[in-house]
């Protein structure tokens, strides 16, 4: 994991609660609702592959 991916997904976070707070002080839960669950998914996406290299090396650490 590189430093360049958590600092994206620092970014990613702020701006997440930026916009959400934004939107809920305009009345617009749903849409902030929306932008929280798209950063979620953003962020995931990002994350997957570690997640799937960590499990294959557990894998392979316990066939010994």
């Amino acid at each position: 994991m590189t430093v360049n991916l958590i600092f994206k997904i620092a970014a990613v976070g702020i701006l997440v609660s930026v916009v959400g707070q934004v939107l809920k002080h305009a009345g617009r839960e749903e849409q902030a609702f929306l932008v929280s669950l798209t950063g979620l998914i953003l962020v995931l996406s990002w994350v997957m592959p570690y997640i799937y290299q960590l499990f294959s090396t557990m894998k392979a650490l316990f066939q010994l």
